[in-house]
């Protein structure tokens, strides 16, 4: 489809979910909790299962997105302290990751997604790491949604490497302190290159950003909803974008100055 329809198409899917097309957010941040306590809670002896069923549910909310036209959808899908999991666990995961970018390769390629990824990639088992590398390179061409997965990510250790490279350049001479900016800093984040989210999504009750894009997040929308993440389909994710699109972002200035513009 062209560009016009594909508009067109968008809208219609905008106005389906009962949202408003001119207040989509660019850029939606997702931290995907509650897999365990969903297993627990269904009888299953250990919480692969919910990781599994998580799978699941990452694939409706990227339908969804792409389906709404959205421009980037970032997911938290292992953090580095998620090493410190039972070797059990982790090994399950990575497992679970190879056979989910194995099976989803043709669905983000009909539903026109690139797929990226951020954090300390050379830190998952050679397997994984080459499966990974593999599908990003198939979806490069795609130009609809860019489904980012934050893997062995912590933003602590992103803002390390950070303030390290732009270290570099003042040791070098190539840049004075007083030169420092916030574009400096974000030149080299891993999320370079792309606008900070919008909107942050986190499920399973809990309130709290887990070392999650802690300078992307500045000035992000929050929406926590109880639902495990396993349970957390379109209409879920519809319902907070529509909960975004009710809130006034003023990024510090007033609501009267908002009105004036």
């Amino acid at each position: 489809m062209n560009a016009a329809v594909d508009s067109k198409v968008y809208k219609e899917n905008r106005l389906k979910a009962g949202l408003l097309p001119g207040s989509m957010p660019e850029h939606v941040a997702v931290i995907m909790d509650g897999n365990g306590r969903w297993a627990k809670k269904q009888g299953f002896l250990t919480r692969i299962k919910g990781h599994e069923v998580g799978v699941d549910a990452l694939r409706k909310i990227t339908t969804a997105s792409a389906e709404l036209g959205l421009n980037y959808l970032t997911v938290y899908a292992f953090s580095t302290e998620n090493w410190n999991r039972p070797k059990a666990e982790v090994d399950a995961l990575m497992n679970i990751l190879m056979g989910a970018l194995e099976k989803e390769l043709p669905i983000l390629l009909a539903n026109n997604v690139k797929l990226k990824a951020i954090g300390n990639l050379h830190s998952l088992p050679s397997k994984a790491n080459k499966k990974l590398m593999s599908v990003m390179d198939a979806t490069s061409g795609n130009d609809g949604l860019t489904l980012t997965l934050a893997l062995s990510y912590g933003s602590q250790e992103e803002l390390v490497q950070a303030f390290r490279k732009v270290a570099a350049e003042v040791a070098a001479g190539t840049l004075k302190p007083e030169e420092i900016s916030e574009d400096h800093i974000e030149r080299n984040l891993f999320t370079a290159g792309m606008p900070n989210p919008d909107l942050l999504i986190r499920t399973s009750g809990e309130q709290r950003i887990s070392n999650y894009l802690l300078w992307q997040l500045a000035y992000a929308e929050f929406y926590f909803t109880p639902v495990l993440w396993p349970d957390f389909d379109a209409d879920g994710f519809y319902e907070a974008i529509a909960t975004f699109q009710k809130r006034e972002r003023r990024f510090g200035q007033t609501s009267e100055q908002l009105t004036a513009k």
